[in-house]
């Protein structure tokens, strides 16, 4: 199922959905990374934004 972009609120921006292809693309680009190493890094941490965007940039600086 889509993701229904009509209906968003404040929960929405503090989590990356894992299974939307764009958000996952969107967050590998803006941190430089594979689309692979993204669903690891949410397969590891979690989906919270806060979290994953902190850990993208230590795996970055590698």
């Amino acid at each position: 199922m889509t993701d229904d972009k009509t209906k968003r609120d404040i929960r929405d921006r503090d989590r990356v959905a894992g299974d939307e292809e764009y958000e996952v693309g969107y967050f590998a680009s803006k941190f430089g990374l594979t689309i692979p190493e993204v669903r690891e890094l949410i397969k590891k941490h979690g989906n919270s934004r806060e979290t994953l965007e902190r850990e993208a940039e230590r795996l970055g600086k590698r």
